[in-house]
């Protein structure tokens, strides 16, 4: 795999009106959904019901479908996995279902685990679907985030694809010298290619940083591009003004 491609797997090229938007706007209403969500009781249940709905409208807006979604969920399954053991690790009141005695405050931690983090997931996805990485710099800088960070966000979301292309060609290239390694006795030879993986991202690290500084780089990225108008919040913030009354509604009637 490239590191263009890599760079653009979670991105799904589009004209619908989601991916128009500013993608400052989408990035607050992303964080502030799942603010809300994270806020939720779990207890309502019907809540995250609603939420789920609102994200389907967008997704139907953006044109995104499930099968597009359900592989890229699976980074969510050690988060799973965690929740499937409390109920039988937590005490307190217990209940026995199927024969299999069960935790009550275990049974409701697994259910926010698993409805505020697919909802987290789903969330970040589609954020990521429908925002290039190229209009990232200039969105944080918009919003004012300070330099020194939105500089760590854009190289680590660059280096992630060049080491990922990198450990993909050693990897080939130990296949092509007959290792094998999934057997056991490769152990070492995989942690002196992960020291060496290392090894080869400082040095180009390196090289990247003495470049940009001879171009002139100043530590800060520049807000280029034309600000959001105000028909865009409004526009990009509705689905979120929605889980914000689903929230208030949630802790009312719970």
């Amino acid at each position: 795999m490239s590191g263009a491609t890599a760079a653009t797997r979670l991105h799904l090229p589009g004209t619908s009106p989601v991916h128009r938007l500013p993608a400052e706007v989408k990035i607050v209403a992303a964080v502030t959904f799942v603010f809300v969500v994270v806020a939720t009781p779990r207890e309502a249940m019907w809540a995250f019901g609603a939420y789920l709905a609102l994200l389907a409208a967008v997704w139907t807006v953006a044109g995104i479908r499930l099968s597009w979604l359900a592989p890229r969920m699976l980074i969510e399954l050690p988060f799973v996995v965690l929740a499937v053991l409390l109920p039988f690790a937590e005490a307190g009141e217990r209940v026995v279902v199927a024969g299999v005695s069960l935790s009550v405050p275990g049974l409701y931690a697994a259910w926010g685990i698993l409805a505020k983090g697919t909802l987290g997931v789903l969330v970040s996805l589609t954020l990521a679907a429908t925002t290039a990485v190229r209009e990232l710099p200039g969105a944080l800088a918009r919003l004012h985030v300070p330099g020194s960070i939105t500089t760590i966000v854009v190289l680590m979301i660059r280096y992630a694809d060049l080491l990922a292309d990198e450990a993909h060609r050693m990897h080939i290239a130990r296949l092509s010298r007959g290792d094998d390694p999934r057997t056991l006795r490769r152990i070492g030879a995989t942690a002196r290619g992960v020291g060496g993986l290392f090894l080869r991202a400082y040095e180009r690290g390196e090289r990247v940083h003495l470049a940009m500084l001879s171009r002139g780089f100043s530590g800060t990225v520049p807000a280029f591009g034309d600000p959001a108008r105000s028909a865009d919040w409004l526009r990009a913030l509705a689905p979120t003004a929605g889980a914000v009354l689903v929230c208030a509604t949630a802790w009312v009637t719970t």
